[in-house]
Parts: C-alpha cells; sequence; structure tokens
C-alpha cells in the first residue's frame, strides 16, 4: 500500500514518510525529536534520518526548545506547509484507489485494525 501513495505523491516530491512527517508537524508544531518519535512509534535515529531530507528541502527547521536548550524544536516553514497543501490532492487520490481495490467496507475494517494495532504499541 505504501507504493501507491508513494506512486501517487512522487509528483509532489514527497514520499509518503514525508508527508506524514509533514502532517505531523503542522499539526504538532514545535515538538521535540523525541516526542515526534514517540508519537509515530519510531525511533528517533530513524525520525532524525527522515527529517534531513526536509530540512534540506527547507521545509523544517530545528530550533532550540525554549524550555530546554540542550533539547531541538521542529518546526514546519511556509514552504513545507505549501509543500504539504499541494500533496494532499495526490494523497486523497491514494486513499481513493485503496479503497476502491479494497471496497469500502474492507477498507474501513482494515483502518480501524491499524488503528487498534496502534493503540496497543503506544498504550
Amino acid at each position: 500500500m505504501s507504493q501507491i501513495y508513494d506512486q501517487q505523491l512522487e509528483a509532489a516530491g514527497l514520499t509518503i514518510t514525508q508527508y506524514g512527517l509533514l502532517g505531523h508537524l503542522k499539526s504538532f508544531d514545535g515538538i521535540g525529536i523525541g516526542a515526534l518519535a514517540e508519537k509515530l512509534v519510531m525511533d528517533p535515529t530513524t525520525l532524525t534520518r527522515n527529517i534531513r531530507p526536509l530540512e534540506r528541502l527547507g521545509f523544517v527547521v530545528q530550533a532550540p526548545d525554549p524550555n530546554d536548550k540542550r533539547s531541538r524544536s521542529l518546526h514546519l516553514t511556509d514552504k513545507g506547509r505549501d509543500a504539504y497543501a499541494e500533496a494532499r490532492p495526490a494523497w486523497a487520490k491514494a486513499q481513493r484507489q485503496i479503497e476502491q481495490a479494497l471496497g469500502a467496507d474492507d477498507a474501513s475494517a482494515l483502518n480501524a485494525a491499524l488503528d487498534r494495532m496502534l493503540d496497543r504499541l503506544t498504550g
């Protein structure tokens, strides 16, 4: 399924992982790497590797955490917000493609099962 998303998002210059990171940063601007990694059930080192290309593209910047100068917080730039917004139709197209392939009932059941699994992993 990730290949379907990646194929659709390719025209926007993003992968599904990058699109998801931009979306999370849009919702949690200023979050630290450790806190974001926890939300994503991801290793902080892996997250850092995935953030670097977005920084190089100017979509994300790191800044000192105002509450703890030893920590860094992540911020979505205007360019990153624009890239996320421009990629949204491609993401929606991938969603429709998957729903058509699985059927509405199976797609809904799959999403519910994935949500339950994430709750168990993070709970």
